[in-house]
């Protein structure tokens, strides 16, 4: 299979990703609206869910699929586990637990990303790789709160803020019934359910604006990028570096089991990029609540400042190539 490693770098949405960068260093007064940009969010998770149910509808129910699930559900429990035993002598308790969350967790974004670069490069999966980005999010985030509970319970002066945290039953249903959850199910199930005749249907909202939006929306990430790499302080080394290998760590990981079980170079692909990406919107949000003592600035400007970019630009390339080279 012929491929050029650097094409994903001139991909129009890739280069909208840059600009949006630029703008941001520069400090342009360019935005995109917040409901704008959530709406954005939103069309992307629709979109992706409801062509992975169609996918799935023509497929069916294969060793692949129950395989590839394994897979991500096995990556869902090691990532933050490792992450957390790696952290927790360098870090607080907590900030180890907020970190383990965010790198066990997955980035919708890139997932869609990745599945644009699989599109350009002519490269099937499966549908139920959209199934595996729903069940890779809620793990990490089950076992952030276990952990940061239980050191808790070890130092009895750090519960001064218990009185206004939310219930564990809270969070956890939180976690479980999120919008975006719920949304790319639902695409999911419906893509699903009217197979190939919705999605001639859809096919004008959900195919060919699909890149459209998905430029507009890597261009408000990259502005995002620039207005938050400042919160994470030089002199956080290991932190940047952790950011950096801990997503090549991960996709190996998960390339060596999707080869070991037979998976197709596609699906191997997905589950490497989702492996490899960290978590900016849903765990933020709820481990803000969840471990209030924890440090906003060092897990989400690791994952949105740091590891975001380098997936969606070298990590990319970098996975799809070790597929094919191995699968070749």
């Amino acid at each position: 299979m012929s491929y050029n490693p650097f094409s994903t770098l001139l991909d129009p949405a890739i280069l909208f990703f840059f600009f949006g960068l630029f703008a941001g260093a520069v400090r342009s007064n360019l935005s995109i609206p917040p409901p704008i940009a959530k709406f954005l969010s939103l069309y992307l998770l629709m979109a992706i869910g409801f062509k992975g149910g169609v996918s799935m509808a023509s497929a069916g129910l294969t060793w692949g699929m129950v395989a590839a699930l394994g897979v991500a559900l096995f990556m869902a429990f090691l990532v933050p586990a490792y992450t957390y035993w790696f952290l927790r002598s360098r870090l607080s308790a907590f900030d180890a637990a907020a970190i383990a969350a965010t790198y066990g967790s997955v980035s919708a974004v890139t997932f869609i990303a990745a599945v644009a670069f699989l599109e350009q490069q002519g490269v099937a999966f499966g549908g139920y790789m959209a199934v595996a980005l729903v069940l890779m999010e809620s793990p990490a985030i089950i076992m952030a709160v276990l952990l940061a509970n239980t050191a808790r319970s070890r130092n009895p002066a750090s519960n001064g803020d218990a009185a206004v945290m939310p219930s564990a039953g809270k969070i956890l249903h939180e976690a479980f019934t999120d919008g975006a959850h719920l949304l790319l199910l639902g695409s999911l199930a419906i893509g699903f359910i009217t197979g190939d005749a919705g999605k001639k249907v859809m096919d004008p909202f959900t195919g060919n604006i699909l890149k459209g939006m998905l430029a507009f929306f890597l261009m408000d990430m990259g502005l995002l990028v620039a207005s938050r790499i400042r919160e994470l302080r030089l002199n956080a080394k290991v932190l940047a570096a952790f950011a950096l290998v801990a997503p090549l760590i991960n996709a190996s990981i998960a390339i060596g089991l999707a080869y070991a079980l037979g998976l197709g170079v596609g699906d191997a692909f997905l589950l490497a990029v989702l492996s490899a990406s960290a978590s900016y919107i849903v765990v933020p949000a709820v481990i803000r609540y969840a471990i209030p003592e924890a440090n906003p600035s060092l897990y989400f400007s690791m994952s949105i400042a740091m590891t975001f970019p380098f997936n969606i630009t070298l990590g990319l390339p970098l996975y799809f190539a070790a597929v094919t080279t191995l699968w070749s």
